[in-house]
């Protein structure tokens, strides 16, 4: 048994404007702290993005619809697909439709991750804990090392598809660069985005497992030129169209 303080609540809910709700993990570490959202339509609810499954997600936002609800994850790794099991409708972009059908494995020690995921986190002045929790759920945790079952995808996406919620549709957005298969989002009349990780206020990974720079160099290009409005990450806070085209030229000039 992991010996830390229990955390109850696990999950903090923020209402973000009168459909969105960000539900976060403040007790972990922001390397893998999710961002989930949940996006209220009038027949169907969006999830998009489920953390890392150490409490019971679905409860917050589940609601009585006529077509219920879809989790979408933005790409497979494992901070984003920990409570994806318990969503009974599963979609992610083609291109990581196997991923989904493998084991889900997630340790919080630090010491298990490479220079590749770390370092750019330490580097921007992230204090990189022996553990990446600083507290447990309800109930505890007896190991660091969390297997989960493969959660095969009940629905692919392609770029172009559009998600439609009955009052409010969203676009996919294919944004490989972090991942193969990483998507964002995009509700083109409110120019709201759902990013995922190809874009967040915080340090940028793309030396992964499955990462390609060139194809990460091009999605920001992409992202630049969109017209947003509210950019909402897998990770951090929230920010506008400004702080959006900075974080594309800081990535640009180191890259690009």
């Amino acid at each position: 048994m992991i010996d830390l303080p229990v955390a109850d609540p696990w999950f903090v809910s923020k209402r973000v404007d009168g459909q969105v709700t960000l539900v976060t993990e403040p007790h972990v570490h922001p390397l893998l702290r999710c961002n989930v959202w949940q996006v209220q339509g009038r027949t169907s609810d969006l999830v998009i993005d489920t953390s890392l499954g150490l409490a019971p997600l679905r409860h917050l936002v589940d609601r009585e619809l006529a077509n219920g609800l879809l989790a979408v994850a933005t790409h497979f790794h494992s901070d984003h697909i920990g409570g994806l099991h318990e969503f009974s409708h599963r979609a992610v972009h083609r291109a990581e439709v196997d991923r989904l059908t493998e084991p889900v494995t997630t340790c919080l020690e630090s010491l298990a991750y490479g220079e590749d995921v770390v370092g750019p986190y330490r580097r921007a002045g992230y204090r990189i804990p022996e553990l990446f929790i600083d507290a447990v759920p309800v109930g505890g945790l007896e190991t660091t090392v969390l297997e989960g079952d493969p959660v095969p995808a009940t629905r692919v996406l392609d770029g172009g598809e559009i998600i439609d919620l009955g009052d409010r549709s969203f676009e996919v957005l294919h944004l490989p660069g972090h991942s193969p298969g990483s998507i964002g989002l995009w509700e083109r009349p409110t120019g709201i985005l759902f990013s995922g990780d190809a874009v967040y206020d915080g340090p940028l990974l793309d030396e992964l497992d499955g990462s390609d720079v060139g194809a990460y160099v091009t999605t920001i290009r992409r992202l630049r030129e969109l017209p947003v409005t509210v950019v909402h990450g897998g990770h951090e806070p929230s920010f506008g169209r400004t702080r959006l085209i900075e974080l594309c030229d800081l990535y640009l000039a180191a890259r690009g």
